[in-house]
């Protein structure tokens, strides 16, 4: 089987507190459906623990208005610790989570009225859509960004994620990385300079050359309408050296941990990094099991050690309290699912 990316699964955020992260996720970006609730510990990751095993807890949620969902993660085996400097814009790793909403100025007044961390104002993107910036309370930025062509029609200030920024120092190999590996080939704007529009996040006041890729393919797969279309904003600094974000800090840290697609065909995809010299850097072989949740799980690095997870689902929790679970061995993995099942997913595991 050719390998198959269906989009954004995930974008992991490392935490200090895990429920009052969701509930504000749940609060300010309609994060009100939970797949998974679970605690364990993360054995395979050693290469990333400093070769111990360390226990976490996560909970995977989703806005079922349509997106990519949030891996809220947070340590208990030790304290995660935060970087020690302040990010700025070009710094290498995931500087941002994008967000779509179907009506960012709307959204704009009632995230200022509500008392959210508004860092940026109201300006149009290179793409000519208007845009803005937020923090959560935990320093995490995130972009509102205009978005459609939605899974439901949820009165929501905004969808889900939407895709990434993320700081590189060296744009050409990391436009080919992006492109052939998880197929964001359609350049929609590559520019150098000073931007107005990211006026007020830290550094936006410096050079850098700016890509926005999208893929020109639509996504297939079972959970394809679900996490819609998405794009990954590449930022190289020209005038200052950058640091990485996550310098002398594990997986599993405050922040951003990784992005994280869901795809089919993990074995033709493994060959695939093999060859383009992306090798996995950690490989789960057969199938993880969340208790709620299982699958197949790989990593690998992007050009300056970004974190790319890839999933293969097998198994997902529909109604709990009934046995009910969605065996996508059994069913098959590349047809999209129903809107109705969607439907059914968010009213059974809504919280």
């Amino acid at each position: 089987m050719t390998k198959i990316i269906a989009g954004i699964q995930q974008i992991g955020i490392g935490v200090t507190n895990l429920y009052e992260a969701r509930d504000w996720y749940k609060k300010n970006l309609g994060y009100d459906v939970v797949i998974f609730d679970e605690a364990a510990e993360a054995g395979l990751m050693l290469q990333y623990t400093n070769n111990k095993v360390q226990k976490r807890h996560a909970i995977l949620a989703y806005n079922m208005k349509g997106g990519g969902g949030f891996e809220v993660w947070q340590y208990t085996s030790r304290t995660p610790i935060g970087p020690g400097f302040d990010i700025q814009l070009g710094d290498t790793g995931i500087f941002a989570c994008k967000i779509a909403s179907p009506d960012v100025k709307k959204a704009y007044e009632e995230f200022k009225n509500s008392g959210v961390n508004i860092i940026s104002e109201l300006k149009d993107s290179p793409t000519g859509k208007p845009h803005f910036f937020i923090k959560d309370p935990y320093g995490n930025v995130f972009e509102i960004e205009h978005g459609d062509d939605w899974l439901q029609n949820q009165d929501k200030l905004t969808g889900g994620n939407s895709g990434a920024i993320i700081g590189v120092t060296n744009m050409d190999a990391s436009i080919k990385f992006y492109s052939q590996i998880l197929g964001y080939d359609d350049v929609v704007y590559d520019e150098e300079g000073t931007f107005e529009d990211l006026s007020g996040i830290a550094g936006a006041n410096e050079k850098y050359r700016r890509v926005l890729l999208k893929h020109s393919k639509k996504r297939t797969g079972a959970f394809s309408p679900l996490f819609r279309n998405s794009s990954i904003e590449l930022i190289e600094a020209k005038e200052r050296s950058v640091r990485k974000i996550y310098e002398k800090r594990l997986w599993g840290d405050l922040g951003f941990i990784h992005l994280c697609f869901d795809i089919i065909g993990m074995e033709d995809l493994k060959e695939e990094c093999q060859k383009a010299g992306f090798p996995f850097t950690v490989d789960s072989a057969n199938s993880f099991d969340m208790g709620e949740a299982a699958g197949h799980f790989s990593y690998i690095e992007d050009p300056d050690g970004t974190l790319i997870e890839f999933v293969e689902t097998h198994k997902v929790p529909i109604i709990k309290k009934i046995g009910w679970y969605l065996n996508l061995e059994k069913r098959g993995q590349e047809r999209p699912l129903s809107k109705f099942f969607f439907k059914i997913l968010g009213a059974s595991r809504k919280i």
